[in-house]
């Protein structure tokens, strides 16, 4: 072996790494955001679990025990219901993830050291959060009552509880309707962000250019065939992912396999972008890659984004995965409508929208 030519080739790699300013960008940036990000992502312990309350006794004795769960580090309380029906729909809207109904002779039964009849309402969708809130409740409404000026039974006096949706916890149900969307995306994106790079590399692009073919036709006509592949993925994967685990579907199928098409086509826009600015298809799998990543531990599929700091949280309302999951958990474990439904269906079709300009936007400059 030549020590020099050895060192020649060498150098040559370098001096092609720190030309390709796309991929020596990725080699600076990547381990300094994944680590800081995934570094604060990467939590499965729930603080300020969404608390409602539904309080019929509206006693001293009551508004005590309430403060005992405000002032814990566990529960955040957002609302006050007058009844079970609107608990049921902040449940089924996500908009709080557990609800303590009081029972209306709470401070009599105090008094008179009889059983508690208070429950706390856990919804099981997330085992993680749910896991939490139970223990939470159980060690809140414990201490509180050791903290009576009565004498009480505590264990006569603890909290009811009662479990929605997955009442025995198993996390089977929470990752397989989120194993759904990121299957999908992660097949729909590597299909589509090799097609226009292939043709770069080839030199059929210069053909392309030369023809009487519009960019809204040729990223059409490529995403057309990938919607229809993407398509028939997703019932492979509705069924392998869901029905051979004996995963009951709660809702409608229809509303399922009608707002994942939308999100094939949104993960067809991504890819058909990340097509659209690689150059070659080195580029484009460290973009893919890239991509990626941040839509599984940041959507809310292996990690509660309850157990995130906001900021962070915010960057995974930035990931449309996020958003087929809680569509996905909503008809799959609840039952959930498109009512329930139509504020992360808008979102997601707005991201649609938005890619797909982008990425048609993108390859009319570059045949100009």
């Amino acid at each position: 072996m030549d020590f020099n030519r050895l060192l020649a080739i060498i150098k040559k790699e370098f001096i092609h790494v720190f030309r390709d300013k796309v991929s020596f960008g990725i080699i600076i940036a990547m381990p300094i955001i994944y680590s800081l990000v995934f570094g604060y992502a990467i939590k499965t312990e729930v603080d300020d679990i969404k608390l409602a309350v539904l309080d019929n006794d509206k006693s001293i004795e009551s508004r005590e025990y309430i403060s005992s769960f405000e002032t814990s580090k566990y529960f955040k309380i957002t609302k006050y219901v007058n009844s079970l029906d609107e608990i049921e729909k902040l449940i089924d809207g996500n908009t709080v993830k557990a609800a303590l109904v009081i029972d209306a002779n709470y401070s009599e039964n105090i008094q008179k050291n009889l059983k508690n009849g208070s429950l706390l309402i856990i919804d099981g969708s997330d085992p993680t959060v749910a896991t939490t809130a139970l223990q939470s409740g159980l060690l809140v409404s414990s201490f509180h009552n050791m903290n009576l000026n009565n004498a009480v039974d505590i264990n006569e006096f603890g909290i009811n509880t009662k479990v929605w949706y997955n009442p025995n916890l198993k996390s089977t149900n929470f990752i397989l309707p989120g194993l759904l969307a990121i299957v999908m995306q992660n097949i729909t994106i590597l299909l589509t962000a090799f097609s226009l790079v292939r043709e770069k590399e080839k030199g059929n692009l210069e053909l392309l250019i030369v023809s009487p073919i519009k960019p809204i036709e040729l990223i059409l006509g490529k995403m057309i065939p990938y919607m229809l592949i993407g398509f028939f993925d997703l019932l492979l994967t509705l069924y392998f992912g869901l029905l051979y685990f004996n995963v009951k579907i709660a809702g409608s199928v229809f509303l399922l396999i009608g707002l994942g098409s939308i999100f094939v086509i949104c993960s067809l826009a991504m890819g058909m972008l990340i097509s659209t600015i690689a150059e070659n298809q080195v580029q484009a799998m460290q973009m893919t890659i890239l991509v990626l990543l941040p839509s599984i531990l940041l959507s809310g599929f292996m990690f509660p984004l309850e157990a995130m700091p906001k900021f962070i949280q915010i960057i995974g309302h930035l990931v449309p995965a996020t958003y087929l999951i809680e569509i996905n958990r909503g008809i799959i474990l609840k039952g959930n409508d498109i009512s329930y439904l139509l504020k992360d269906t808008v979102i997601l079709i707005t991201f649609t929208i938005f890619l797909l300009g982008i990425a048609i936007n993108k390859f009319h400059k570059t045949l100009d």
